[in-house]
C-alpha cells in the first residue's frame, strides 16, 4: 500500500511540475522595410550583429499580444537597437519563436536577429 502511495505522490508531483516547450525560426521577410539593393557587388562591409528579444506571459491563454505583434515587436526593437546611421541596413533577419508552457501559464518569447551592414558607396 505505502507502494503505491508514494507512487501517485511521485506520479501527481511529476505531472504538476513538468512543462512543455516549443520552438521555431521564421526566416520570412516579416518586415516591410524591403529596399531593392543589389548585395552581388562588394561594394558593402558587415558592421555588427544585432538581437532583441520580446516575450508575453498568458494565464489560461488570457493575456499578453497577439502572435503577430510580438513578431512586429521583436523586429522594432532590433531595429531600434540597430542604432542605424548614415548608409547602413539590417540584412539576413530572422525571428525565432520560443513557447513555454506550464499547467496554467504559457511563456512566449521572440528572438530577433539581423546583420548590420554599410555601404561604402
Amino acid at each position: 500500500m505505502k507502494k503505491i502511495k508514494y507512487f501517485l505522490i511521485a506520479l501527481v508531483a511529476t505531472v504538476t511540475l513538468a512543462g512543455c516547450g516549443a520552438s521555431s525560426n521564421m526566416t520570412a521577410n516579416i518586415n516591410n522595410n524591403q529596399t531593392d539593393v543589389v548585395l552581388s557587388c562588394k561594394n558593402f562591409h558587415v558592421v555588427k550583429t544585432v538581437q532583441s528579444e520580446v516575450s508575453a506571459t498568458y494565464f489560461l491563454g488570457i493575456g499578453g499580444l497577439s502572435k503577430k505583434a510580438l513578431q512586429n515587436n521583436a523586429v522594432a526593437d532590433l531595429t531600434k537597437n540597430a542604432g542605424l546611421t548614415g548608409s547602413q541596413a539590417l540584412v539576413n533577419i530572422t525571428v525565432k519563436a520560443s513557447v513555454a508552457e506550464y499547467i496554467f501559464v504559457t511563456k512566449v518569447t521572440y528572438y530577433a536577429e539581423a546583420t548590420v551592414i554599410e555601404f561604402d558607396k
